[in-house]
């Protein structure tokens, strides 16, 4: 086996990478930006060396610089994770000519699967099922227009050196294709240093299901069963489980046979992934092989058993596969949710911040984390804003799926939007529970998806008002405990009032919406009453760090607060509520801001469709922001006139940034 390995990724692979080398008596050299010095894996790793800049390009994707570490440091292989180099022929090329193992497939596969167009030639040739489309080399956008309305529409431009969902437009009449494909090719260009787009026909209720297949040097190949990764936004995953519900045995060792074979068409070896889209008539067509681990790789590991980190390392090593196809089988069933810094109600748009507070479920048999971020991390604008992967097991998916929604009423974040209230929803969903899958799932089922945050009731204010007193307590009690006279009437934290019932007035504010909710706290000697909308409520409890034993009325519940920058963020059950308290003299929050004519984050203007004294109505897109690798289009939000354009194509912005003047229309 290896003695010491680089690792040419961050985050969560490339902590997890070092968790299976540790197991293995294998040393780890982590590689680093200016944005990651003080990372995890930075610090989980034996030795690392800095790379680079914050930006990627200038950092992780430097090849020369990593095969420079890799060198120094007498790393015998480079483990390159998943995305940045991890698909790239020419770092592959180059660990070969510094003769450092790399631990991927070769390069030749890599460069036969790099291009989707290519892939499908190979895969058509090797007789496996195709989608109907377009994958030849002419990129006149006329000529491809053609192409799209012969295949009919609806159709799906791709970029064919894409992933990760980047560079994908579905278009559904002819009248949109143009501005799609110049979209589509932007992105492309961004992401991937590559705008050549492939045209496929869009299948309408599709499910999408990978096979984890595996090769060696040997000529030795198996699969590890499927995984159904059908939930996806923006054309990225968001909840993949393993096995995929109803398939059946002949199914899946027909996918897994053709799947075998496609990795033995390019001469493969190490892990991969052929994915296909399934057909509801059982019927299924090739996509794309990924030759790298995938991020969902931890459902096929907790349903086989296996560690495919270390069956990487052997391979790559010259081992054999560490077991033959009839040595494998499944055992019960995974979940794997992918938990995002963004924000499901803004279209998922990527969020960036701190991690001012981090609660996530204890770790067992049933529930892992994958993660590369602890408490008071960054989760930075230069990269993929995923914040951790919850996996869960159990014998079978209707006990699994009770696992993952169990474990995502454990998890809590302070500090910046994510989606774990969306995921919550997700796992909960009927349509999801009864495995009513597709790829357009969230879209089908967005009504009970995306419903109205619970509002601000009795039991919240309890909650709010209980931790306010409490913690007004403690404090009093601890200034007493300074003074000469620790009995003093004026240090007294009982709420005493001279010829009066003692009490509290305590106005509560919803920060989003704006609405204000007042409160009466009457002190008790062992409690409180609070008197919400005339309703009054006997409530006692303790604080110990940030939860909260709760008593309302005879009734007993666990509840969490965390205080940030005069925010009080209360966690009841699965959801969270934000509320602050009402200072008065403050102005109130102008509701007709153009927040929404605002940079959401850092980020380069693309292109700008408007002028100023242009008419514009409702929706209309006004410019287009590139940020984390995904465009945004900003929209007019209502009628009205464009009175100043701030920025122009090719313009970096900062988050917040006002981009457009705009007058709404009388």
């Amino acid at each position: 086996m290896f003695e010491k390995i680089l690792i040419a990724n961050r985050g969560e692979i490339a902590c997890r990478i070092i968790k299976t080398a540790r197991k293995l008596g294998v040393k780890t050299v982590a590689v680093y930006s200016d944005a990651d010095a003080n990372a995890q894996h930075v610090k989980l790793a034996d030795e690392a060396y800095r790379v680079g800049t914050a930006a990627a390009k200038d950092s992780y994707l430097k090849a020369d610089s990593i095969i420079n570490v890799a060198k120094k440091s007498g790393a015998q292989a480079i483990h390159p994770g998943y995305g940045f180099l991890s698909e790239n022929t020419h770092f592959a090329n180059a660990c070969a000519d510094h003769e450092i193992a790399f631990i991927g497939p070769p390069a030749s596969a890599i460069d036969a699967m790099g291009s989707k167009s290519a892939a499908k030639e190979i895969m058509q040739k090797a007789k496996v099922p195709l989608v109907p489309g377009y994958h030849g080399d002419n990129q006149d956008p006329d000529y491809l227009s053609t192409q799209a309305f012969a295949i009919g529409y609806p159709v799906l431009i791709k970029a064919t050196a894409g992933g990760g969902g980047k560079g994908m437009r579905i278009v559904e009449k002819k009248e949109d294709f143009i501005s799609a494909l110049d979209s589509c090719k932007r992105e492309a260009l961004s992401s991937f240093g590559n705008d050549e787009v492939l045209i496929e026909k869009y299948l309408t209720k599709p499910r999408h299901v990978e096979i984890q297949v595996f090769a060696d040097s040997h000529g030795n190949a198996v699969h590890l069963f499927e995984r159904d990764c059908s939930v996806q936004r923006r054309h990225q995953k968001v909840i993949e489980e393993a096995p995929a519900p109803g398939m059946t045995e002949e199914l899946r060792e027909k996918m897994g046979e053709v799947a075998i074979q496609a990795a033995k068409a390019i001469g493969y070896q190490g892990a991969g992934t052929v994915e296909f889209l399934l057909d509801e008539d059982g019927s299924f067509f090739f996509m794309e092989m990924n030759t790298r681990l995938q991020v969902e790789h931890p459902v096929t590991e907790m349903i086989t058993g296996q560690d495919l980190v270390e069956w990487q390392l052997r391979v790559a090593y010259g081992e054999t596969l560490p077991a033959n196809q009839k040595d494998l089988s499944i055992h019960g069933h995974a979940f794997e949710a992918r938990i995002y810094a963004e924000d499901p109600d803004n279209d998922f748009l990527p969020a960036t911040g701190a991690l001012h507070h981090l609660r996530t479920p204890e770790e067992n048999a049933h529930v892992r984390i994958d993660t590369g971020i602890i408490e008071c991390d960054e989760v930075s604008v230069h990269y993929d804003p995923m914040i951790a992967k919850l996996i869960v097991w159990d014998t079978d998916r209707y006990k699994a799926l009770a696992r993952l929604r169990g474990a995502l009423k454990g998890y809590q974040v302070v500090g910046l939007k994510t989606n774990l209230n969306f995921l919550y929803q997700l796992a909960s969903n009927e349509g999801f529970i009864e495995a009513d899958l597709d790829t357009h799932f969230i879209q089908r089922y967005e009504n009970s998806l995306f419903t109205a945050k619970p509002e601000v009731d009795e039991r919240v204010l309890s909650v709010a008002a209980l931790y306010t007193m409490l913690k007004q307590r403690n404090l009093g009690e601890g200034h007493a405990a300074d003074q000469s006279d620790p009995y003093s009437p004026w240090d007294t934290t009982l709420g005493w009032r001279l010829n009066e019932d003692n009490h509290h007035h305590v106005t509560f504010v919803d920060p989003v919406s704006g609405n204000e909710y007042p409160v009466i706290v009457h002190f008790r000697n062992d409690h409180f009453l609070v008197e919400v909308n005339d309703k009054e409520m006997r409530v006692e409890g303790e604080i110990n760090d940030h939860d909260l034993r709760v008593n309302l009325s005879g009734e007993g519940f666990n509840a969490s607060i965390v205080e940030q920058d005069h925010s009080l963020h209360i966690f009841v059950n699965h959801c969270d509520f934000m509320l602050t308290v009402k200072q008065e003299g403050l102005a109130d929050i102008d509701a007709s801001s153009n927040a929404n004519l605002s940079a959401p984050m850092p980020g380069t203007i693309v292109s700008v469709m408007v002028e100023a004294g242009q008419t514009v109505s409702a929706d209309q897109p006004l410019l287009v922001m590139e940020a984390m690798k995904m465009e945004h289009t900003i929209k007019a939000p209502t009628d009205g006139v464009v009175t100043e354009v701030l920025y122009q194509a090719g313009d970096l912005v900062e988050d917040g940034a006002e981009l457009v003047q705009f007058e709404a229309s009388e």
